[in-house]
């Protein structure tokens, strides 16, 4: 079955994760319409004149595939948890990531990824919302040795190799490259405050919006989901900016050495 734009993308993202589910839950920004006139008597310039919707998501696609670093932000419906994950991550081509993880709602976890490092920090609503299903005595062992603190692991471990895969842009965005789509043209709109056109996609019973930048380089700056499953919000920007994944400072805990 041919997949849209916007699903290729979605479930590119998703994988990349370990997840089987896309896209859920975050709160949608308000549309604002409207291009502003240059003068009096001067006409708006239409973004992308001449262009389909579908040649305008697939410019998207290209430009987002081919950036050498951005950040994303949104909800992840977990396949395996029945939950989400909440990202709001910088990652680029060299495998780098910076940024924050959450599992639905229930704590979060710092990470960052550097070299052949991956760093971790967990709260304790985290760490014990983790713990579902272990004694308690384990349960407050395992707070008292690593909340707030920074951990360490080798990316190429088998504990940290799914999280190391996830840091890696080139394989975040595999897959959602040449779909050929068949997007229609919307309105325009600004999405935080960038000029954007809106782009309207359906694959069966879901529906997909696409939200392109219409100055610069047309980069995808979100994608809304309505899904019965899992309708939400995936959100992209700093684009090309350096990701700021840096060791922590100050002592680090050795869980490859913990055994």
């Amino acid at each position: 079955m041919r997949r849209t734009a916007l699903a290729a993308l979605c479930l590119a993202t998703a994988a990349a994760a370990g997840l089987t589910g896309c896209l859920s839950g975050q709160d949608k920004a308000d549309d604002k319409t409207g291009t502003s006139h240059t003068s009096a008597s001067a006409k708006p310039k239409e973004p992308f004149a001449g262009l389909s919707g579908g040649e305008i998501a697939d410019r998207a696609l290209k430009a987002t595939t081919g950036a050498s670093s951005l950040r994303m932000k949104g909800d992840i419906a977990d396949d395996e948890s029945k939950g989400t994950i909440r990202i709001d991550m910088a990652l680029n081509r060299k495998g780098e990531c910076a940024g924050t993880l959450g599992m639905g709602g229930q704590g979060k976890a710092d990470l960052i990824k550097t070299g052949d490092i991956v760093y971790m920090k967990y709260d304790e609503a985290f760490l014990r919302a983790q713990s579902e299903g272990e004694s308690k005595s384990d349960t407050d062992a395992a707070v008292a040795l690593l909340a707030g603190k920074w951990t360490k692991m080798a990316a190429k471990g088998q504990d940290a190799k799914d999280i190391a895969g996830f840091c890696d842009l080139d394989s975040v965005l595999g897959g959602a490259e040449d779909v050929n789509s068949d997007a229609t043209r919307g309105q325009t709109t600004t999405v935080d405050g960038a000029p954007a056109i809106v782009l309207h996609e359906k694959d069966g019973k879901d529906t997909y919006t696409l939200y392109v930048a219409t100055e610069g380089k047309p980069y995808l700056l979100r994608i809304d989901s309505t899904s019965g499953k899992e309708p939400g919000t995936l959100t992209f920007g700093d684009y090309d900016k350096p990701v700021p994944a840096q060791k922590p400072a100050g002592n680090i805990l050795d869980l490859d050495a913990l055994g």
